[in-house]
């Protein structure tokens, strides 16, 4: 996992972690170090939702729900989550408050800030979780997601953007459904008129997010056909391609593809009340050797290649400068003794490594190792 670019990396850990009223934790106080930190326990106790709150902290979304209503405590109104990340040995203490029906508040060493995703950056993390087989065998959301959440760790700014086109594409699909809604075609002139504006809204922010996929999917593809080699040892090479619903690689000729598609597209738009074009209907498409990955990879091939994707994803953090915190969700015990060796000789030596385990057996031998057990809301260090 260690590359050239290793000396361009800055040196970035969780020190801290603090809950409020967040899942199961009513409180709590942890003190991380940088190595590998195992948070061990019986399933039910709340190691994943240390996880959880870590991933939050770095991200500001949840890897298991797709609100924040489900992450405050029963009972409270709202939870809190602090971090303290050290990146060169310097610090910063990052506070988010989830209020459900709410937007997320964020301050960072104590100053509030105008809007929450200003945050984004100061803690990246990389997260290994049961979920990830969705990556190769769910449906395309899945793999844009991924995409997606990886533009942003890489370029903050891509929140908006990726915030920005969402939101046309709902006030979009509204209009859409109101003017399937007037009648024929024929009798919307007014309704269609306005979609036009629109139209030119999605293709201005659609156009920047499928390009910045498109860069993406270029630099990950020789990570992890790299990576999959190392934790499958042998096995076809791995393929990434990206199915679009217009072409271009360009802003300009991607914009105006997506506006001329629209036009093309726009009885078929307004009778189904959907959009039918952009960056939201398209997918990452994944091959083992001449055949693709969903349907046709066995369940280790499945797992080798959910791994690549997020040790690629990693490594192209790391690229970037300052490493992500890897978080490894209950991962070792889906895995074979091979698989989960090499994984584990592939992580060893990240800045810090945080992982979860029901069984101690199930995680492999590392030179040190600070262990926490994690029971009936309370996390304690053993060693």
């Amino acid at each position: 996992m260690r590359t050239s670019n290793r000396r361009w990396a800055s040196r970035v850990y969780l020190r801290a972690l603090s809950l409020v009223d967040f899942r199961s934790y009513p409180s709590l106080d942890l003190t991380l170090t940088p190595g590998v930190v195992v948070l061990r326990g019986a399933n039910g106790e709340g190691k994943t939702n240390l996880v959880e709150a870590i991933r939050f902290a770095g991200t500001q979304d949840s890897h298991r729900v797709a609100s924040t209503a489900p992450l405050v405590r029963d009972g409270a109104d709202r939870a809190v989550i602090r971090v303290v990340v050290v990146r060169e040995d310097r610090e910063a203490r990052v506070e988010l408050e989830l209020t459900p029906g709410k937007a997320t508040r964020a301050r960072i060493n104590g100053g509030p800030l105008p809007r929450a995703r200003e945050a984004l950056g100061l803690l990246r993390t990389v997260l290994f979780a049961p979920e990830d087989l969705a990556l190769v065998k769910g449906d395309p959301a899945e793999r844009r997601g991924f995409l997606d959440d990886l533009l942003v760790a890489r370029a903050p700014r891509y929140a908006g953007v990726r915030a920005d086109y969402e939101r046309v594409l709902r006030q979009r699909a509204t209009l859409l459904k109101s003017a399937g809604s007037a009648g024929r075609v024929a009798r919307r002139g007014g309704d269609l008129g306005t979609l036009d504006v629109w139209d030119g809204h999605l293709a201005r922010f659609g156009s920047e997010l499928l390009v910045a996929r498109l860069e993406l999917v270029e630099a990950l593809r020789p990570l992890v056909d790299k990576a999959y080699a190392a934790v499958a040892g042998t096995g076809p090479g791995v393929a990434l391609s990206y199915r679009s619903t217009v072409a271009g690689s360009r802003r300009e000729e991607v914009a105006e593809a997506m506006r001329a598609e629209m036009t093309r597209l726009r009885v078929a738009e307004v009778e189904r009340g959907v959009c039918l074009v952009g960056p939201h209907r398209d997918d990452l498409l994944l091959s083992l050797g001449p055949l693709p990955a969903r349907g046709y990879a066995s369940q280790g091939e499945s797992w080798s290649l959910a791994l690549a994707l997020r040790l690629a994803s990693y490594e192209l953090l790391r690229g970037d400068g300052g490493e992500p915190v890897l978080l490894l969700d209950d991962v070792f015990a889906e895995l074979d003794s091979t698989r989960r060796r090499r994984l584990a000789e592939l992580v060893a030596s990240a800045e810090q490594v945080i992982l979860t385990a029901a069984v101690g057996a199930d995680v492999p031998r590392f030179d040190a190792v600070a262990a926490h057990d994690v029971a009936a809301g309370t996390v304690r260090r053993v060693n």
